[in-house]
């Protein structure tokens, strides 16, 4: 079985692929015509027809149909990810809903969030969702734009069609149709390096 390991609680439907290096444990349910793995762990997880998951991970996790996740991604216990989304490399997720035809495609953390449908997470966007005592919710409504590299500091609201800029802290919720900017104006001192660095 080319070290497929596949729990006797799983559930797997007709036409499902299952590769190499894939461990199903607990009570999976996965529907029909999945592709899951190489090198894929679920856990107590629901795979929807037709997703395709790879090299990742998903624990108490819900994907939805047409997704596809990996490679790299970690679906922590509460990701609920919608129909036909992406989830790419290095974007990890938890106690989140995640709204259909949206996508996080790379380097990313996304936890205790609601995320409406059609939503862009740019690389690298953080929703900050912890105080140091307790965790607070981010929403982003449908069809926001979160540019590379944003901070969204909850709680928080986006609201939908919004615009984020890149490299933005977002500490405020944002109203409909607005871009959000919260960010210094770049300063160029010239001359610097010779001024300041001995060589």
């Amino acid at each position: 079985m080319n070290n497929v390991s596949i729990s006797p609680e799983a559930k797997i439907g007709a036409g499902t692929i299952i590769h190499m290096g894939t461990m199903i444990e607990g009570a999976c349910v996965i529907g029909e015509n999945c592709t899951i793995g190489p090198n894929t762990h679920l856990i107590d997880s629901i795979v929807d027809d037709g997703a395709h998951i790879w090299h990742s991970v998903a624990q108490n996790a819900r994907i939805g149909k047409n997704t596809t996740i990996g490679p790299f991604a970690y679906l922590r216990p509460g990701a609920d990810i919608g129909e036909s989304c992406k989830i790419g490399n290095f974007v990890e997720i938890k106690n989140t809903s995640f709204g259909n035809r949206s996508k996080a495609s790379h380097l990313s953390y996304i936890g205790d969030s609601n995320i409406g449908e059609d939503v862009n997470i740019g690389c690298g966007v953080i929703t900050v969702n912890f105080d140091g005592k307790c965790k607070h919710l981010t929403i982003v409504g449908d069809g926001a734009f979160v540019g590379c590299n944003a901070n969204l500091v909850a709680p928080v609201a986006i609201a939908e069609n919004t615009y984020i800029a890149a490299g933005s802290t977002i500490t405020s919720n944002v109203p409909e149709g607005a871009l959000a900017i919260a960010r210094c104006r770049q300063t160029n001192k010239e001359g610097w390096v010779d001024k300041n660095l001995s060589r």
